[in-house]
């Protein structure tokens, strides 16, 4: 390991696994079974499992990490390999933009998932914001073999992809504060967000 990757990994690395921990932690339901795509290493899960001991929870991904914190199962980054309706929750978390075809994972997840979808990702509406993103990607994640290929949307094309599955965002928060200042000045700004997304529709208010 480098020293970058050093740095990355205690300076932002971390710190971005425990605030994203407290962040998701906060949207999933008491007792849910949840279902992390692209879990990666696991730790984030783990994190939250920390935090969440009511929650059963399980990780898929692409690639087999030599060490993971958590049971990870594989699949091929398009096609879920559960029936439908298997889990109250899935999160997606900065996955969608690496998949090669997003609006098919969506629906996917979607199919999954009976109550909702919990998704951290990027926007990428701000000025210079494909080239930050494709940045922080690439030093985050090309040594480690994961898939690039920079599929970042702007808040539209969330909306349009997923209002063709028929879903829209319930609940959204894009302050996160995954980096220490003044990293944040460049790579906080408004280029991620939390956000809830119904499977089900609410009950109805007699």
């Amino acid at each position: 390991m480098s020293v970058l990757e050093k740095l990355h990994e205690q300076l932002v690395a971390r710190r971005r696994i425990e605030r994203l921990a407290q962040h998701l932690s906060a949207r999933l339901p008491q007792n849910a079974r949840v279902l992390d795509v692209g879990c990666g290493d696991g730790y984030l899960a783990s994190r939250i499992l920390s935090l969440r001991a009511d929650l059963h929870l399980e990780g898929i991904d692409v690639l087999a990490r030599k060490r993971a914190a958590i049971p990870v199962g594989l699949y091929d980054g398009s096609t879920i390999p559960v029936e439908s309706g298997s889990y109250n929750v899935v999160m997606l978390v900065d996955v969608v933009h690496h998949a090669v075809d997003p609006h098919r994972l969506l629906q996917e997840a979607a199919r999954v998932a009976s109550d909702k979808l919990v998704v951290k990702d990027h926007l990428a509406d701000a000025i210079w914001a494909h080239s930050t993103l494709r940045l922080m990607d690439w030093f985050g994640n090309s040594h480690q073999g994961v898939n690039l290929p920079y599929n970042y949307w702007t808040e539209a094309q969330w909306r349009e992809s997923l209002a063709q599955i028929g879903l829209s965002i319930e609940w959204r928060a894009r302050r996160l504060g995954l980096y220490p200042w003044p990293a944040s000045l460049l790579f906080d700004r408004s280029l991620h967000f939390v956000a809830d997304v119904a499977t089900a529709p609410s009950p109805s208010v007699a």
